[in-house]
Protein backbone atom coordinates (compact mmCIF):
# COMPACT_ATOMS: atom_id res chain seq x y z
CA UNK A 1 0.00 0.00 0.00
CA UNK A 2 2.65 2.59 0.59
CA UNK A 3 4.34 1.75 -2.58
CA UNK A 4 1.15 2.47 -4.47
CA UNK A 5 0.99 5.87 -2.27
CA UNK A 6 4.14 6.50 -3.51
CA UNK A 7 3.21 6.09 -7.16
CA UNK A 8 0.12 7.63 -7.07
CA UNK A 9 1.59 11.06 -4.98
CA UNK A 10 3.17 12.09 -8.28
CA UNK A 11 -0.46 13.09 -9.57
CA UNK A 12 -1.10 15.39 -6.42
CA UNK A 13 1.26 17.86 -6.83
CA UNK A 14 0.41 20.96 -8.73
CA UNK A 15 2.28 22.04 -11.92
CA UNK A 16 2.65 24.71 -13.64
CA UNK A 17 1.55 25.51 -17.25
CA UNK A 18 4.90 26.59 -18.74
CA UNK A 19 6.75 23.21 -18.65
CA UNK A 20 7.13 23.00 -22.88
CA UNK A 21 7.72 25.80 -25.74
CA UNK A 22 6.30 24.12 -28.57
CA UNK A 23 2.94 26.09 -28.04
CA UNK A 24 0.72 28.33 -25.97
CA UNK A 25 0.11 26.59 -22.70
CA UNK A 26 -3.06 25.19 -21.35
CA UNK A 27 -4.16 23.75 -17.79
CA UNK A 28 -6.35 20.33 -17.46
CA UNK A 29 -7.43 19.79 -13.70
CA UNK A 30 -8.80 16.31 -12.84
CA UNK A 31 -12.62 17.12 -11.82
CA UNK A 32 -11.35 14.98 -8.19
CA UNK A 33 -11.00 15.67 -4.74
CA UNK A 34 -8.64 14.23 -2.51
CA UNK A 35 -9.91 10.83 -0.32
CA UNK A 36 -8.09 7.85 1.09
CA UNK A 37 -6.48 5.21 -1.12
CA UNK A 38 -8.05 1.95 -1.65
CA UNK A 39 -6.81 -1.06 -3.25
CA UNK A 40 -8.49 -1.88 -6.60
CA UNK A 41 -11.26 0.95 -5.63
CA UNK A 42 -11.47 3.27 -8.58
CA UNK A 43 -13.28 6.18 -7.25
CA UNK A 44 -10.70 6.23 -3.93
CA UNK A 45 -7.83 5.78 -6.40
CA UNK A 46 -8.58 9.10 -8.80
CA UNK A 47 -9.64 11.07 -5.78
CA UNK A 48 -6.39 13.30 -6.26
CA UNK A 49 -6.00 16.86 -7.55
CA UNK A 50 -3.97 16.79 -10.44
CA UNK A 51 -2.77 20.11 -12.94
CA UNK A 52 -1.68 18.69 -16.49
CA UNK A 53 -0.61 20.38 -19.19
CA UNK A 54 -0.84 19.91 -22.89
CA UNK A 55 0.02 22.32 -25.25
CA UNK A 56 -2.34 24.25 -28.20
CA UNK A 57 -1.72 25.38 -31.61
CA UNK A 58 0.39 28.18 -31.12
CA UNK A 59 2.51 27.55 -34.19
CA UNK A 60 -0.20 26.81 -36.33
CA UNK A 61 -1.85 30.36 -35.57
CA UNK A 62 1.85 31.78 -36.04
CA UNK A 63 1.79 30.45 -39.50
CA UNK A 64 -1.83 31.73 -40.02
CA UNK A 65 -1.01 35.02 -38.43
CA UNK A 66 1.92 35.32 -41.09
CA UNK A 67 0.16 34.31 -43.74
CA UNK A 68 -2.57 36.79 -43.14
CA UNK A 69 0.44 39.94 -43.15
CA UNK A 70 1.18 38.32 -46.51
CA UNK A 71 -2.81 38.87 -47.87
CA UNK A 72 -2.48 41.81 -46.21
CA UNK A 73 0.32 42.75 -48.61
CA UNK A 74 -2.19 41.71 -51.51
CA UNK A 75 -4.71 44.54 -50.08
CA UNK A 76 -2.17 47.53 -49.61
CA UNK A 77 1.27 46.87 -51.95
CA UNK A 78 0.33 45.71 -54.55
CA UNK A 79 -2.47 46.57 -56.92
CA UNK A 80 -3.48 44.19 -59.47
CA UNK A 81 -6.67 43.31 -61.38
CA UNK A 82 -6.16 39.35 -62.38
CA UNK A 83 -4.11 36.39 -61.86
CA UNK A 84 -1.81 36.75 -65.20
CA UNK A 85 -1.44 40.40 -64.03
CA UNK A 86 0.29 39.21 -60.83
CA UNK A 87 2.29 36.43 -62.44
CA UNK A 88 3.50 39.16 -64.72
CA UNK A 89 4.73 41.04 -62.04
CA UNK A 90 6.84 38.35 -60.20
CA UNK A 91 7.81 36.80 -63.28
CA UNK A 92 9.52 40.87 -64.03
CA UNK A 93 11.22 40.44 -60.08
CA UNK A 94 8.63 42.20 -58.27
CA UNK A 95 9.72 40.90 -54.80
CA UNK A 96 6.23 41.44 -53.29
CA UNK A 97 4.47 40.12 -56.16
CA UNK A 98 6.47 36.63 -56.22
CA UNK A 99 5.51 36.61 -52.40
CA UNK A 100 2.18 37.12 -53.22
CA UNK A 101 2.20 34.53 -56.07
CA UNK A 102 4.10 31.65 -53.10
CA UNK A 103 1.31 32.65 -50.95
CA UNK A 104 -1.93 31.98 -53.95
CA UNK A 105 -0.16 28.67 -54.40
CA UNK A 106 0.43 27.95 -50.59
CA UNK A 107 -3.22 28.19 -50.46
CA UNK A 108 -4.50 27.48 -53.73
CA UNK A 109 -6.31 30.03 -55.12
CA UNK A 110 -8.04 30.57 -57.96
CA UNK A 111 -6.09 30.88 -60.62
CA UNK A 112 -2.99 28.78 -58.23
CA UNK A 113 -3.94 25.47 -57.67
CA UNK A 114 -2.51 24.56 -54.59
CA UNK A 115 1.04 23.40 -55.03
CA UNK A 116 3.64 23.99 -52.29
CA UNK A 117 6.54 23.26 -54.17
CA UNK A 118 5.52 25.99 -56.87
CA UNK A 119 4.87 28.47 -53.60
CA UNK A 120 8.51 27.63 -51.74
CA UNK A 121 9.85 28.43 -55.12
CA UNK A 122 8.17 32.27 -55.75
CA UNK A 123 9.05 32.36 -51.99
CA UNK A 124 12.88 31.70 -52.92
CA UNK A 125 12.92 34.22 -55.58
CA UNK A 126 11.57 37.03 -53.25
CA UNK A 127 13.92 35.96 -50.20
CA UNK A 128 17.26 35.97 -52.27
CA UNK A 129 16.24 39.39 -52.91
CA UNK A 130 15.95 40.35 -49.29
CA UNK A 131 12.44 41.00 -48.68
CA UNK A 132 12.01 39.41 -45.09
CA UNK A 133 8.42 38.03 -45.84
CA UNK A 134 9.38 35.93 -48.66
CA UNK A 135 12.60 34.85 -46.16
CA UNK A 136 10.13 34.49 -43.12
CA UNK A 137 7.86 32.08 -45.47
CA UNK A 138 10.73 30.35 -47.30
CA UNK A 139 12.13 29.26 -43.40
CA UNK A 140 8.37 28.22 -42.38
CA UNK A 141 8.43 25.89 -45.86
CA UNK A 142 11.53 24.47 -44.63
CA UNK A 143 11.04 24.14 -40.81
CA UNK A 144 7.36 22.55 -42.05
CA UNK A 145 8.79 20.43 -45.10
CA UNK A 146 6.53 22.27 -47.42
CA UNK A 147 7.66 21.95 -50.91
CA UNK A 148 11.21 21.37 -49.71
CA UNK A 149 12.79 19.05 -47.73
CA UNK A 150 12.30 19.79 -44.00
CA UNK A 151 15.81 21.41 -42.92
CA UNK A 152 16.10 23.33 -39.68
CA UNK A 153 19.11 24.85 -40.48
CA UNK A 154 18.13 25.73 -43.38
CA UNK A 155 14.95 27.48 -41.92
CA UNK A 156 17.39 29.39 -39.27
CA UNK A 157 19.23 30.84 -41.94
CA UNK A 158 15.90 32.54 -43.38
CA UNK A 159 14.50 33.41 -39.99
CA UNK A 160 17.83 34.96 -39.02
CA UNK A 161 18.07 36.97 -42.39
CA UNK A 162 14.60 38.11 -41.80
CA UNK A 163 15.33 38.93 -38.07
CA UNK A 164 18.63 40.91 -38.58
CA UNK A 165 16.75 43.17 -40.91
CA UNK A 166 14.38 44.16 -37.45
CA UNK A 167 11.39 41.91 -39.50
CA UNK A 168 9.38 40.82 -35.88
CA UNK A 169 7.80 37.55 -37.39
CA UNK A 170 11.50 36.34 -38.36
CA UNK A 171 12.88 37.49 -34.85
CA UNK A 172 9.75 35.40 -33.08
CA UNK A 173 10.66 32.27 -35.86
CA UNK A 174 14.76 32.51 -34.50
CA UNK A 175 13.76 32.53 -31.04
CA UNK A 176 11.34 29.94 -30.86
CA UNK A 177 14.18 27.67 -32.50
CA UNK A 178 16.68 28.49 -30.19
CA UNK A 179 14.40 27.73 -27.58
CA UNK A 180 13.47 24.41 -28.86
CA UNK A 181 16.96 23.61 -30.65
CA UNK A 182 16.52 22.93 -33.83
CA UNK A 183 18.62 23.75 -36.30
CA UNK A 184 20.94 25.63 -33.77
CA UNK A 185 22.02 24.30 -30.58
CA UNK A 186 19.78 25.09 -27.29
CA UNK A 187 20.21 28.20 -25.63
CA UNK A 188 17.58 29.71 -23.49
CA UNK A 189 19.59 33.41 -23.30
CA UNK A 190 19.15 33.80 -27.11
CA UNK A 191 16.13 32.65 -27.31
CA UNK A 192 14.92 35.49 -24.91
CA UNK A 193 17.12 37.78 -26.75
CA UNK A 194 14.62 37.02 -30.10
CA UNK A 195 11.62 36.87 -28.43
CA UNK A 196 12.36 40.27 -26.68
CA UNK A 197 13.20 41.96 -30.13
CA UNK A 198 9.69 41.01 -31.74
CA UNK A 199 7.97 41.50 -28.42
CA UNK A 200 8.96 45.19 -28.12
CA UNK A 201 7.96 45.91 -31.60
CA UNK A 202 4.15 44.82 -30.77
CA UNK A 203 4.71 40.81 -32.16
CA UNK A 204 2.22 38.87 -30.31
CA UNK A 205 3.82 35.54 -30.48
CA UNK A 206 6.69 37.12 -29.41
CA UNK A 207 5.18 39.08 -26.28
CA UNK A 208 3.44 35.62 -25.56
CA UNK A 209 6.73 33.51 -25.47
CA UNK A 210 8.57 36.29 -23.56
CA UNK A 211 5.80 36.09 -21.20
CA UNK A 212 6.89 32.04 -20.96
CA UNK A 213 10.32 32.27 -20.58
CA UNK A 214 9.72 34.54 -17.82
CA UNK A 215 7.17 32.46 -16.09
CA UNK A 216 9.24 29.63 -16.09
CA UNK A 217 12.08 31.22 -15.38
CA UNK A 218 13.98 30.01 -18.69
CA UNK A 219 17.10 32.44 -20.35
CA UNK A 220 15.88 34.92 -17.41
CA UNK A 221 14.90 34.85 -13.78
CA UNK A 222 11.29 33.74 -12.87
CA UNK A 223 9.48 36.29 -12.25
CA UNK A 224 5.51 36.06 -12.79
CA UNK A 225 4.73 39.74 -12.34
CA UNK A 226 6.42 40.48 -15.88
CA UNK A 227 5.01 37.06 -17.12
CA UNK A 228 1.81 38.25 -16.73
CA UNK A 229 2.69 41.78 -18.24
CA UNK A 230 4.07 39.90 -21.43
CA UNK A 231 0.73 37.19 -21.29
CA UNK A 232 -1.35 40.49 -20.84
CA UNK A 233 0.08 42.56 -24.05
CA UNK A 234 -0.28 39.26 -26.01
CA UNK A 235 -3.80 39.03 -24.67
CA UNK A 236 -4.96 41.87 -25.28
CA UNK A 237 -4.10 41.81 -28.68
CA UNK A 238 -6.51 38.66 -29.04
CA UNK A 239 -3.95 35.92 -29.03
CA UNK A 240 -5.93 33.14 -27.47
CA UNK A 241 -3.18 31.66 -26.04
CA UNK A 242 -2.32 34.63 -24.58
CA UNK A 243 -5.60 35.05 -22.97
CA UNK A 244 -5.95 31.33 -21.83
CA UNK A 245 -2.42 32.12 -19.92
CA UNK A 246 -3.79 35.18 -18.30
CA UNK A 247 -6.94 33.38 -17.34
CA UNK A 248 -4.43 30.77 -15.12
CA UNK A 249 -2.73 33.36 -13.74
CA UNK A 250 -5.46 35.06 -12.33
CA UNK A 251 -7.27 31.46 -11.48
CA UNK A 252 -4.05 29.98 -9.75
CA UNK A 253 -2.97 34.16 -8.01
CA UNK A 254 -0.23 34.38 -9.83
CA UNK A 255 1.56 37.30 -10.50
CA UNK A 256 -2.00 39.21 -10.18
CA UNK A 257 -4.57 38.64 -7.10
CA UNK A 258 -6.31 35.22 -7.22
CA UNK A 259 -9.79 36.28 -9.00
CA UNK A 260 -11.75 33.42 -10.55
CA UNK A 261 -13.99 35.78 -11.91
CA UNK A 262 -11.22 37.47 -14.19
CA UNK A 263 -10.01 33.67 -15.13
CA UNK A 264 -13.30 33.23 -16.56
CA UNK A 265 -13.57 36.35 -18.49
CA UNK A 266 -10.02 35.78 -20.20
CA UNK A 267 -10.83 31.92 -20.22
CA UNK A 268 -13.65 32.88 -22.09
CA UNK A 269 -12.25 34.99 -24.67
CA UNK A 270 -10.04 32.20 -25.55
CA UNK A 271 -12.89 29.41 -25.86
CA UNK A 272 -14.94 31.74 -28.01
CA UNK A 273 -12.36 31.86 -30.39
CA UNK A 274 -12.58 28.48 -30.72
CA UNK A 275 -9.21 27.74 -28.59
CA UNK A 276 -9.51 24.33 -27.65
CA UNK A 277 -7.46 24.60 -24.39
CA UNK A 278 -9.76 27.57 -23.40
CA UNK A 279 -12.86 25.70 -23.77
CA UNK A 280 -11.46 23.09 -21.86
CA UNK A 281 -10.20 25.57 -19.21
CA UNK A 282 -13.90 26.95 -19.01
CA UNK A 283 -15.78 23.60 -19.14
CA UNK A 284 -13.23 23.02 -15.83
CA UNK A 285 -14.48 26.29 -14.26
CA UNK A 286 -18.22 25.74 -14.60
CA UNK A 287 -17.61 22.03 -13.49
CA UNK A 288 -16.39 23.47 -10.21
CA UNK A 289 -18.53 26.38 -10.10
CA UNK A 290 -15.49 28.66 -9.98
CA UNK A 291 -16.22 32.25 -10.96
CA UNK A 292 -19.61 30.82 -11.89
CA UNK A 293 -22.72 29.23 -10.91
CA UNK A 294 -21.27 25.33 -11.04
CA UNK A 295 -23.51 24.24 -14.22
CA UNK A 296 -22.32 20.77 -15.39
CA UNK A 297 -24.29 20.87 -18.43
CA UNK A 298 -22.31 23.51 -19.74
CA UNK A 299 -19.18 22.37 -18.58
CA UNK A 300 -20.29 19.08 -20.68
CA UNK A 301 -20.84 21.80 -23.87
CA UNK A 302 -17.24 23.25 -23.20
CA UNK A 303 -15.77 19.87 -22.88
CA UNK A 304 -17.24 18.11 -26.04
CA UNK A 305 -15.93 21.62 -28.10
CA UNK A 306 -12.41 20.81 -27.08
CA UNK A 307 -13.14 17.62 -28.02
CA UNK A 308 -14.70 18.43 -31.53
CA UNK A 309 -10.84 19.39 -32.28
CA UNK A 310 -8.86 16.42 -30.64
CA UNK A 311 -8.08 17.70 -27.81
CA UNK A 312 -6.97 14.95 -25.65
CA UNK A 313 -7.47 16.65 -21.79
CA UNK A 314 -11.05 17.55 -23.24
CA UNK A 315 -11.90 14.29 -24.45
CA UNK A 316 -10.31 12.82 -20.57
CA UNK A 317 -12.20 15.51 -18.91
CA UNK A 318 -15.48 14.14 -20.99
CA UNK A 319 -14.98 10.72 -20.14
CA UNK A 320 -14.42 11.44 -16.28
CA UNK A 321 -18.14 13.39 -16.61
CA UNK A 322 -19.68 10.08 -18.33
CA UNK A 323 -17.89 7.88 -15.50
CA UNK A 324 -19.37 9.86 -13.36
CA UNK A 325 -22.97 10.63 -15.17
CA UNK A 326 -22.79 14.25 -14.46
CA UNK A 327 -24.17 16.75 -16.98
CA UNK A 328 -24.57 13.41 -19.33
CA UNK A 329 -26.22 10.20 -18.59
CA UNK A 330 -23.82 8.02 -16.42
CA UNK A 331 -22.15 5.36 -19.57
CA UNK A 332 -19.13 3.88 -18.52
CA UNK A 333 -18.58 2.48 -22.19
CA UNK A 334 -18.21 6.24 -23.17
CA UNK A 335 -16.22 7.31 -20.74
CA UNK A 336 -14.00 4.69 -21.70
CA UNK A 337 -14.62 5.58 -24.86
CA UNK A 338 -12.98 9.17 -24.28
CA UNK A 339 -10.29 7.89 -21.96
CA UNK A 340 -8.80 5.33 -24.68
CA UNK A 341 -9.01 8.34 -27.40
CA UNK A 342 -6.64 10.22 -24.96
CA UNK A 343 -4.68 7.98 -23.80
CA UNK A 344 -3.62 6.85 -27.46
CA UNK A 345 -2.82 10.58 -27.88
CA UNK A 346 -0.17 9.93 -24.75
CA UNK A 347 -2.33 11.54 -22.27
CA UNK A 348 -0.88 10.37 -19.43
CA UNK A 349 -4.54 10.53 -16.77
CA UNK A 350 -6.41 9.22 -19.39
CA UNK A 351 -3.89 5.97 -19.48
CA UNK A 352 -4.15 5.73 -15.55
CA UNK A 353 -8.01 6.13 -15.95
CA UNK A 354 -8.50 3.33 -18.49
CA UNK A 355 -6.15 1.46 -16.74
CA UNK A 356 -8.30 1.42 -13.40
CA UNK A 357 -11.51 1.03 -15.52
CA UNK A 358 -10.27 -2.16 -16.53
CA UNK A 359 -9.04 -2.95 -13.17
CA UNK A 360 -12.39 -2.55 -12.00
CA UNK A 361 -14.51 -4.06 -15.18
CA UNK A 362 -16.33 -0.72 -15.83
CA UNK A 363 -17.39 -0.18 -19.69
CA UNK A 364 -14.82 -3.19 -20.43
CA UNK A 365 -14.41 -6.94 -19.33
CA UNK A 366 -12.55 -6.86 -16.44
CA UNK A 367 -8.87 -7.63 -17.15
CA UNK A 368 -5.75 -7.16 -14.81
CA UNK A 369 -3.11 -7.20 -17.51
CA UNK A 370 -4.44 -4.70 -19.32
CA UNK A 371 -5.04 -2.55 -16.33
CA UNK A 372 -1.32 -3.13 -15.20
CA UNK A 373 -0.18 -2.20 -18.72
CA UNK A 374 -1.84 0.96 -18.33
CA UNK A 375 -1.43 2.12 -14.99
CA UNK A 376 2.12 1.28 -15.57
CA UNK A 377 2.52 3.46 -18.82
CA UNK A 378 0.86 6.32 -17.27
CA UNK A 379 2.74 6.36 -14.02
CA UNK A 380 5.96 5.68 -15.45
CA UNK A 381 7.10 2.82 -13.67
CA UNK A 382 10.35 0.64 -14.74
CA UNK A 383 8.80 -2.18 -16.04
CA UNK A 384 11.55 -4.85 -13.95
CA UNK A 385 10.79 -8.39 -12.28
CA UNK A 386 10.45 -6.86 -8.73
CA UNK A 387 6.39 -6.90 -9.20
CA UNK A 388 5.72 -6.75 -5.50
CA UNK A 389 7.70 -2.96 -5.76
CA UNK A 390 6.74 -1.65 -9.09
CA UNK A 391 3.15 -2.86 -9.63
CA UNK A 392 1.00 0.17 -8.49
CA UNK A 393 -2.41 -1.56 -8.89
CA UNK A 394 -0.87 -4.36 -5.98
CA UNK A 395 -2.96 -7.21 -7.34
CA UNK A 396 0.27 -9.85 -7.35
CA UNK A 397 -2.41 -12.54 -5.25
CA UNK A 398 -5.05 -12.48 -8.14
CA UNK A 399 -2.65 -12.26 -11.39
CA UNK A 400 -0.21 -15.47 -12.57
CA UNK A 401 3.37 -15.03 -13.30
CA UNK A 402 2.28 -15.51 -16.46
CA UNK A 403 -0.27 -12.02 -16.76
CA UNK A 404 2.35 -10.37 -15.13
CA UNK A 405 4.74 -10.86 -17.73
CA UNK A 406 2.30 -10.26 -20.14
CA UNK A 407 1.43 -7.09 -18.92
CA UNK A 408 4.76 -6.23 -18.79
CA UNK A 409 5.58 -7.02 -22.99
CA UNK A 410 2.63 -4.91 -23.82
CA UNK A 411 3.35 -1.64 -21.57
CA UNK A 412 6.61 -1.88 -23.28
CA UNK A 413 5.44 -2.83 -26.64
CA UNK A 414 2.38 0.23 -26.36
CA UNK A 415 4.87 2.42 -25.90
CA UNK A 416 6.99 1.34 -29.12
CA UNK A 417 3.95 1.73 -30.91
CA UNK A 418 2.85 5.16 -29.49
CA UNK A 419 0.32 3.64 -27.39
CA UNK A 420 -1.85 2.68 -30.16
CA UNK A 421 -3.24 -0.60 -30.70
CA UNK A 422 -1.63 -1.80 -27.33
CA UNK A 423 -4.61 -4.41 -26.19
CA UNK A 424 -4.00 -7.08 -28.82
Amino acid sequence: MNSLKRHLSKFSVLRSPFSVLRSPFSVLRSPVSPRPVHRLKLNALLRLTVILLLGGAGLTACANLHKEQIAHKQGNDVTVTSAEQLKTDAEQGDAVAQVLVGFRYEEGEPGFPQDDEKAAYWYRLAAEQGDVTGQVALGRMYKEGLGVPKDDQQAVQWFRKAAEQGDATGQYWLGWMYAEGRGVPQDDQLAVQWFRKAAEQGDVFGQFYLGVMYAEGRGVPQDDQLAVEWFRKAAEQGLAGGQNNLGWMYAEGRGVPQDDQLAVQWYRKAAEQGYASGQNNLGWMYKEGRGVPRDDQLAVQWYRKAVEQGYASGQNNLGWMYKEGRGVPRDDQLAVQWFRKAAEQGFTLAQFMLGMMYAEGRGVPQNYVYAEMWVNIALNIPLNDNFEVQSPLLVKEEMTPSQIQKAKELAQACKRKQYKDCEV
